[in-house]
């Protein structure tokens, strides 16, 4: 049975990297004495897969991992047994099985949504407000020129961010922004890498621990050819009774 866990990742917890949240939730599963299936073979492995790997020192409220099971009790219950074995700042959101043919978290990823906010001690090292920060980085969004060049493992590679940020606003008081941005092994875009290229447009140095980001939710598309449509990961779900 395949079975897809939403889960948050908050406070002293966003400095703890990808691998050891994966050692994390296979402690996790057996503490909770998760009836969780194995590989075959001479070095068996739980069988569990994460969407997209968080980067470290980014919070999230909307994460997700794949696991298959042989038995399970209702989604209520096992959202309960596997919060009790949560540090602070790891909690459990739900817990759905999803139909046979369902592909893992991971080949779906096709967009995130973050919210941004830039710690009050940088802005005086910008030289301006949060709310002017932000409200100039949405005219760069709209008219400036989003020409990158990204650093990938083959090398690097001329990159326009433009096609693949699909909205972005200010928040009403100013002092954050939502983007959703591209995800995914197609096109990969990092809010990171936005803000570095706002801030090189204005011959300012991008300030790498400034920022507060928080990944709200993973997407996968739902639309066809150049029309998307997201929908979130947990919605191919089914809460167990």
């Amino acid at each position: 049975m395949k079975i897809r866990i939403k889960f948050s990742k908050q406070g002293n917890m966003r400095f703890i990297g990808h691998l050891d949240i994966m050692r994390y939730f296979q402690k996790a599963m057996r503490r909770a004495d998760v009836d969780i299936r194995y590989s075959e073979g001479f070095s068996p492995h739980q069988i569990m897969s994460f969407a997209a790997p968080l980067g470290v020192g980014l919070t999230g409220s909307g994460e997700y991992l794949d696991i298959e099971v042989l038995s399970t009790e209702s989604s209520r219950r096992m959202v309960e047994r596997l919060n009790v074995q949560m540090a602070e700042g790891m909690e459990v959101l739900s817990f759905k099985r999803l139909p046979d043919s369902a592909g893992n978290a991971m080949s779906l990823v096709a967009a995130c949504d973050y919210t941004v906010s830039l710690k009050k001690e940088y802005e005086e090292a910008l030289g301006m407000s949060a709310q002017e920060f932000f409200d100039g980085l949405c005219g760069f969004i709209e008219t400036g020129d989003l020409n990158i060049v990204k650093k990938t493992k083959k090398g690097e590679k001329q990159m326009d961010l433009r096609p693949y940020i699909y909205e972005h606003r200010p928040s009403e008081d100013g002092d954050s922004i939502f983007l959703r941005l591209s995800a995914g092994s197609a096109a990969n875009v990092k809010p990171e890498l936005l803000l570095e290229a706002f801030c090189r447009s204005c011959s300012r140095e991008f300030p790498v621990f400034g920022f507060s980001i928080n990944r709200e939710e993973v997407y996968a598309d739902a639309g066809s050819g150049d029309s998307h449509e997201f929908v979130t990961l947990e919605s191919f779900g089914e809460d167990i009774e």
